[in-house]
């Protein structure tokens, strides 16, 4: 289940409950689009979902992951429509969404808003570490950092990232990515095949990582993980599903 929704008060989940509509999410499914109206959010729980942004000239790159830690579509939550970034699936899987009409009056309860402000904080925290990461740390520990927050969104030790993603996470050209590859290869934290990146030692991928990774992580813990009692989705949502914690 989504970390966001296992922490909603009871009474303010019992009204969302009804209006969440279960979504399947395949890749490159677009979930924001760039200078569009955000008609719908969506609580991933599965899957992970890349936030780009996008220079006048066409240059991208990877902002920040959101996975079942998080919702897509959350700038709505700041009081904007629109945002000139786009979030799309990278990896698939699924979700529940509601429309933005009407998830908006949910945000009048008081411990929904505090707790989703929460969220947002967060958000901006891994950004400003995205920064930190690209001006202050190598490319090697940089990939680390990108694994590890990918590891912790999804199930298992076998990462679906291709070439391609990993470039955007970078910024930096495909043939890059495979000369750091080689180095977490070489340092026995990962092995790498097509499409595929398999974490062999995390603690490893920690220590390479340095500074650069734990503090967002560390933040939504304190902040959202030791939030209130966990919510139970209702049996019409929940279906055969299986969930699994950060």
């Amino acid at each position: 289940m989504n970390r966001l929704l296992r922490r909603f008060p009871e009474d303010a989940f019992d009204l969302l409950a009804p209006i969440l509509e279960p979504i399947d999410l395949p890749a490159k499914h677009s979930l924001v689009l760039p200078h569009k109206p955000i008609e719908h959010v969506c609580f991933l729980e599965s899957g992970l979902a890349s936030m780009v942004a996008e220079s006048a000239d066409g240059k991208s790159v990877e902002i920040r992951h959101i996975g079942r830690e998080g919702i897509a579509g959350y700038p709505v939550l700041l009081g904007v429509d629109r945002t000139p970034n786009k979030t799309f699936m990278q990896v698939p899987g699924h979700g529940l969404q509601v429309a933005t009409e009407n998830f908006l009056p949910i945000l009048e309860h008081v411990e929904v808003r505090q707790l989703l402000l929460r969220y947002v904080h967060t958000c901006e925290l891994q950004l400003a570490h995205t920064a930190l990461a690209a001006a202050k740390f190598n490319m090697h520990q940089r990939l680390a950092r990108w694994l590890l927050m990918c590891h912790d969104r999804l199930d298992g030790n076998d990462l679906a990232l291709t070439h391609e993603f990993l470039a955007l996470m970078l910024g930096v050209r495909r043939a890059g990515v495979t000369d750091e590859l080689h180095i977490l290869e070489g340092m026995y934290a990962i092995k790498s095949t097509r499409g595929n990146v398999r974490i062999l030692n995390r603690d490893m991928l920690i220590e390479i990582a340095g500074g650069c990774y734990g503090v967002p992580e560390q933040e939504y813990d304190r902040l959202i993980e030791n939030s209130p009692q966990p919510s139970t989705l209702p049996a019409h949502l929940n279906g055969n599903r299986h969930y699994h914690t950060f």
